[in-house]
């Protein structure tokens, strides 16, 4: 039997995955890793003169800082931070519906990025990368945006949305750039990354 290459690669290592999403720990066990679950709480606050991918890589190895204490040798942690940047600002989770509704009105019709960060960290090593995609909204009617917001609830994804629920199917017109990175983890970086490491 033939033998999934990053499981080769990785053999004697232990992943460790420092984040609760759900859709993150769906990425890496769709790619075959063996992993374990282990989030940390921390603070997510950035120096206000960051922009864009400064943010993301900032705040992916602020949430690395609590592992660094405690890896053993073998052991890889994978932290990572996603940002919705428009209009030269970041659109972080919203806050309540109020929120969701202004953010999703004010990107509607329009492109904005989204940018994921990961960070690798091991004993003796850390590496940041992160990728870039563009993403065009159609022109949302409100009835469109407070079906979203009440049926799904977004407030744990920044900008407001996700990409793989009713809004993504019904109000994508065009991507640029890796679909994954816009549910939270690119995928692509994450192999080459852990497959160079």
């Amino acid at each position: 039997m033939t033998e999934n290459p990053i499981q080769k690669k990785l053999k004697g290592h232990k992943i460790i995955l420092g984040s609760g999403s759900p859709r993150r720990k769906m990425f890496l066990e769709e790619m075959g890793l063996d992993f374990e679950v282990r989030p940390k709480s921390v603070e997510e606050v950035y120096p206000e003169h960051l922009k864009g991918k400064e943010i993301s890589e900032y705040l992916a190895q602020l949430k690395a800082e609590p592992f660094q204490e405690e890896l053993n040798a073998n052991e890889i942690v994978i932290t990572s931070d996603t940002v919705v940047w428009y209009n030269n600002a970041s659109l972080a989770k919203a806050g309540d519906k109020k929120e969701a509704y202004e953010m999703l009105r004010t990107m509607s019709g329009d492109w904005h990025e989204v940018i994921t960060s990961v960070c690798f960290t091991s004993t003796d090593l850390q590496k940041t990368v992160s990728a870039t995609t563009w993403v065009k909204f159609k022109d949302f009617s409100d009835d469109e945006i407070n079906y979203y917001i009440e049926q799904y609830q977004p407030f744990d994804k920044a900008g407001a949305y996700g990409i793989q629920e009713w809004i993504g199917m019904i109000g994508i017109s065009e991507i640029k750039g890796p679909y994954t990175n816009v549910v939270g983890l690119p995928t692509h970086l994450v192999y080459k990354t852990l497959m160079e490491f």
